[in-house]
C-alpha cells in the first residue's frame, strides 16, 4: 500500500448544502484473505457539533467530538458526548453522507525510513503502517497514519511512536459489515514486531459512564516507516 500524503489529503461532500471538506488524518485497509478482496477506511479529523450556516451561537450547547470515516460503501460517524450517549456510533451508506464525496488523495515520493534519527532532526514527514492478522477469522489489516508524536534516545538507539486518533479494526470477530469493526483508538510502538493500542470504550469514572480511551490491546504487527 502506498502512503498517502496526509497533508494534501482530503475528503469533500457533494452536497450543495453543504460542500463540506475533511483533513484526512489516516487509512485503515481491512484485508480479507479468504477472498483476497481489501476495503479502504478514511478516517477524517475531529471537529465539535456546531448549527452549520446558521447566524450565530454556531456550537451546540449539548456539545460533542464528530469524527466521520467513509469507507467504499458505509461510513461511520462517531459523536462523543460528555456523558455515555446511544449514538456514539453511527454507521450509514457514504452515499447518505453529504450525498456522497469526492477523494483527493495524494501520494508523495517517498521511501522506506533507514535512520529514523536522521528524518527527526531534518525535520522530514513521516509515515508509519502498522500491519495486523488474525488467522482464525483470516482478516487482515494495514493501519496508515502521519506520526505526530515520536521519542527518540539515540544512546540506547530506540524510537517509540504515539499517534492517534486512528480506525482500529476489531478483526477477532465474523462481522455481516466491515465497517461494524471500526472503533477510534491510539497506537504506540518501538519495535518492528509489535504494536500496542488504547481504544476508546465505554468506561465508569467516578458513578458517571463516558466513552474514554481506556481499553488496551497489545497485538502482535509488522510496523513500517516512510519518510516524504
Amino acid at each position: 500500500m502506498k502512503p498517502i500524503d496526509y497533508g494534501l489529503s482530503f475528503v469533500i461532500g457533494k452536497a450543495e448544502w453543504n460542500e463540506v471538506r475533511f483533513w484526512v488524518e489516516s487509512r485503515t485497509r481491512i484485508i480479507n484473505e479468504s477472498t483476497g478482496k481489501h476495503e479502504d477506511y478514511l478516517q477524517c479529523g475531529s471537529c465539535k457539533s456546531e448549527d452549520t450556516f446558521a447566524p450565530k451561537d454556531l456550537f451546540m450547547k449539548d456539545n460533542y467530538d464528530f469524527i466521520p470515516i467513509f469507507g467504499p460503501e458505509h461510513g461511520v460517524i462517531f459523536r462523543r458526548k460528555a456523558n455515555l450517549n446511544p449514538n456514539y456510533k453511527d454507521c450509514m451508506l457514504v452515499d447518505e453522507m453529504w450525498e456522497g464525496q469526492n477523494y483527493h488523495l495524494v501520494e508523495p515520493l517517498c521511501s522506506e525510513v533507514e535512520d529514523v534519527f536522521e528524518a527527526t532532526k531534518s525535520m522530514r514527514p513521516i509515515i508509519a503502517q502498522t500491519e495486523i492478522w488474525n488467522s482464525d477469522t483470516k482478516m487482515r489489516a494495514i493501519i496508515e497514519y502521519p506520526v505526530k508524536t515520536l521519542n527518540t534516545r539515540k544512546s540506547t538507539n530506540i524510537a517509540q511512536i504515539d499517534t492517534g486518533p486512528i480506525v482500529f479494526p476489531d478483526l477477532s470477530e465474523h462481522f455481516e459489515l466491515n465497517v461494524q469493526r471500526l472503533w477510534l483508538a491510539f497506537v504506540a510502538f518501538n519495535a518492528p514486531d509489535f504494536a500496542d493500542f488504547i481504544i476508546e470504550a465505554p468506561t465508569r469514572i467516578e458513578g458517571a459512564d463516558i466513552y474514554h480511551y481506556s481499553k488496551i490491546v497489545s497485538l502482535e504487527a509488522t510496523n513500517r516507516l516512510f519518510v516524504l
